[in-house]
């Protein structure tokens, strides 16, 4: 059954006594909507069409997976009460005190690289490649791939040119949230070996509004290139905050005890092969910086 719905303006809308239709008036009470106003759909890729589908058709419910993820769940809730009787992570509250080092991610076998998402700018029609393996002796691990800043083809999209790695988020039992609290140090640690290309370090940490989802922390982060090891120390009082690429300027500091993921972009628009290579990441203590942030923030409207 299809209608035809006249559009007059809003100011002429008290004067409209009917509509036109073709087969059958639809009720007064009735309002048209479209499906793309229920709900909100995810990015698409210019040229791609749009998933029509309602969300519960999308779902493949499989009943002995379902039994799984609940043996899961709740081993996983069972070691959450264990660990709580130990203490803080699972570890004794002394031994957390007086902590001045931590290693949050190494890479010692095939299934710490499940714990990364490596994505680029082929993801929306782009070139760049980009892919993760484990080193030589399969210690560390090996970003790699090729960088290509050529727009696609689509009449869309403008800039392109990126590939990044990501941490996945830390979740505990039933899909819940987890973080990291890294309140009691204040630099990050890195140990490295790149081709010379800079990088952008980015930091997400849990936010207040969901508005803010896309709230990152960056810095810098220059390899020298060559067979040397690099040790990188970046205070956290340096990353400044950005939201989807550009710097905001109302600036302030990290939550510490809130951090979600850490990754690397690479997106310095030179064309070709790159590899960056990570043996671990983790976090120190430094007794000698006492700053709590680099940026100073003015207020935009003092009260004179």
């Amino acid at each position: 059954m299809s209608t035809a719905i006249a559009i007059v303006p809003l100011r002429n809308l008290c004067r409209v006594q009917k509509f036109l239709p073709l087969a059958a008036s639809p009720p007064p009470w009735s309002l048209p909507l479209g499906r793309r106003t229920i709900y909100h759909g995810d990015y698409r890729r210019p040229g791609q069409t749009r998933d029509n589908r309602w969300p519960w058709q999308k779902i493949n419910f499989d009943f002995s997976k379902g039994v799984e993820g609940i043996r899961k769940h709740f081993g996983l809730l069972k070691d959450e009460f264990v660990q709580r009787w130990k203490g803080p992570e699972g570890r004794p509250l002394l031994e957390i005190m007086l902590e001045q080092t931590r290693v949050l991610w190494d890479f010692r076998g095939p299934g710490s690289l499940e714990n990364w998402i490596v994505s680029s700018d082929r993801e929306i029609g782009g070139r760049s490649e980009a892919y993760l393996k484990l080193g030589r002796n399969s210690t560390t691990c090996l970003l790699y791939g090729t960088l290509c800043s050529v727009p696609p083809r689509d009449g869309e999209t403008r800039y392109s040119g990126y590939c990044t790695m990501r941490s996945s988020q830390p979740k505990g039992s039933f899909d819940r949230k987890k973080h990291y609290d890294l309140s009691s140090f204040n630099t990050l640690h890195l140990r490295v070996r790149g081709d010379g290309r800079p990088w952008m370090i980015n930091v997400g940490a849990e936010t207040y509004f969901s508005h803010q989802k896309d709230d990152i922390y960056s810095y810098f982060l220059y390899t020298r290139g060559g067979p040397y090891w690099q040790d990188v120390k970046i205070p956290f009082s340096k990353f400044f905050l950005s939201s989807r690429g550009r710097i905001q300027d109302d600036q302030h500091s990290l939550w510490l005890d809130k951090v979600n993921t850490i990754g690397f972009t690479l997106g310095d628009k030179a064309d070709g092969p790159f590899q960056l290579e990570i043996d671990f990441i983790g976090v120190c203590n430094d007794p000698a910086h006492n700053e709590d942030f680099a940026y100073e923030v003015y207020k935009r409207n003092p009260n004179v």
